[in-house]
């Protein structure tokens, strides 16, 4: 997890350059995530939006989260780190290396599970 008082000082230091880590990430168990800079936010909406204002509504949308349990990446930036402090409460972030990124589609393949059976051959391809 993030500490959020950090995200507080990356977003209020829009025209400072950045001369630190933006905020400390978790251990990780891989070596070489670890030499890797992290340079990327996992955004994942943890907690439903139903009753709450708009404009919180329009930050998770503006952030690319739809749905409960989704999760989105972004790379480090001012703005970013606003519109997550903004909605602190619901998500959950974690600081990420570059490597780690994944696209919608290659998420979708991970959760994807295995046919449960394995095509050896076919009758209807079969050369006399």
């Amino acid at each position: 997890m993030l500490s959020f008082a950090s995200l507080r000082s990356c977003a209020s230091s829009c025209a400072r350059p950045q001369l630190r880590q933006l905020a400390t990430a978790a251990p990780s168990s891989a070596p070489a995530a670890e030499s890797e800079p992290l340079t990327h936010y996992r955004i994942t909406l943890r907690r439903s939006a139903i009753s709450l204002p708009k404009n919180i509504k329009g930050t998770l949308a503006a952030l690319g989260i739809h749905r409960r349990l989704q999760t989105v990446y972004h790379r480090h930036s001012p703005d970013i780190a606003g519109k997550i402090l903004t909605v602190k409460e619901l998500v959950a972030v974690e600081n990420v290396p570059a490597s780690a990124v994944r696209t919608k589609l290659e998420q979708r393949l991970e959760r994807k599970a295995s046919r449960g059976y394995v095509v050896t051959g076919s009758k209807l391809r079969a050369e006399p």
